[in-house]
């Protein structure tokens, strides 16, 4: 019997959103990597109370790996180290019209969550797992 291998990963964490005065409020999320969305990375924001709609962004999956080691991004999604009290981390900024947070980050999980998403697809494989004649019928199909 073949065992097929799992298309995505996924971590459940707490990020520590970090307030002007640098004081944090801890808050549930999730970290998502599909392969067949290879060059994504969703993080998705759940909220305390279940009347709330959860948060997501997607952004680059090279974006939040250059942010171990330097300061990476412009716009709308920055990561960069980011040392504390707790240990190493990774500092994510998000921007929007409504508004900006600054986000800390276990270092130690998101590189274990970027090597899980690297055994999926494999850093410059990504175009390999695309299946261009599907996405194009899919786009022509909803016009």
């Amino acid at each position: 019997m073949a065992t097929t291998r799992p298309a995505t990963v996924e971590v459940d964490t707490t990020m520590r959103f970090v307030a002007t005065d640098f004081t944090t409020v801890n808050v549930r999320a999730s970290m998502r990597y599909d392969a067949d969305d290879p060059y994504a990375i969703h993080v998705m924001f759940h909220p305390g109370n279940p009347d709330a709609e959860q948060v997501s962004w997607s952004f680059a999956r090279e974006l939040l790996a250059a942010g171990l080691v330097e300061p990476t991004g412009m716009g709308d999604v920055r990561v960069w180290p980011w040392s504390t009290p707790r240990g190493d981390a990774i500092a994510l900024a998000l921007s929007s019209p409504d508004g900006n947070a600054l986000f800390e980050v276990s270092r130690s999980l998101v590189s274990r969550f970027l090597r899980r998403s690297y055994a999926l697809v494999p850093k410059g494989k990504e175009g390999d797992s695309l299946d261009m004649d599907a996405t194009v019928a899919k786009l022509l199909a909803d016009r």
